[in-house]
């Protein structure tokens, strides 16, 4: 006897199906919050990252019968979504990692999600990279984050801040050399 076909359905299928059934729309969310907070605490850190997820599933939900499957995959328009929401605390991410850069990551955090995420966080860059981060131009730092804390592909990060592939590698050069230019000598950037 043979197994039947793969026939999961894929994210684009749930959310066409969560315009009838909204009930649908929650293993949309199972599949990628884990990904998406992982992202946001690494920029804003774990407690104002809880309330942007949930800002950016809302808002996905909500625009859920608009999303165009020919534009690209779930994953880099639910990031898109998170991106924009995090340019409304751009002044909390740059505080931030001021303050990382005047104090040092935190080196005993919580529980053992904060141990995760500050694994792949903000939480333990060194003050010098948290202070060339925050000297970076809000373009150049949602590239140099999406790919160092999302791990996208430069066609996914095109997809997530609707810009040319080619800008995507430039930015990713440019806010790679300010990085390196900023820190110690044996330090490396993402």
């Amino acid at each position: 006897m043979t197994a039947p076909p793969d026939t999961a359905p894929t994210d684009a299928d749930l959310l066409a199906a969560s315009v009838h059934d909204s009930d649908r729309f929650t293993t949309v969310y199972d599949r990628h919050y884990a990904d998406v907070h992982r992202y946001v605490a690494g920029r804003l850190g774990p407690q104002t990252a809880d309330d942007v997820v949930a800002e950016t599933f809302l808002a996905a939900f909500r625009r859920r019968a608009a999303f165009d499957p020919s534009r690209g995959s779930v994953r880099p328009w639910l990031f898109g979504i998170a991106t924009n929401l995090i340019a409304q605390h751009r002044r909390t991410e740059t505080r931030r990692y001021q303050a990382l850069a005047q104090v040092g990551a935190d080196r005993h955090p919580g529980g053992h999600d904060d141990r995760v995420a500050a694994s792949v966080s903000a939480e333990r860059l060194q003050p010098s990279l948290a202070r060339a981060l925050a000297a970076l131009s809000r373009e150049d730092r949602d590239v140099v984050l999406l790919k160092a804390l999302a791990q996208f592909t430069h066609e996914e990060i095109a997809d997530v801040l609707g810009i040319p592939y080619g800008t995507v590698g430039s930015r990713l050069n440019r806010a790679r050399r300010k990085l390196r230019a900023a820190l110690p000598a044996d330090t490396e950037g993402p």
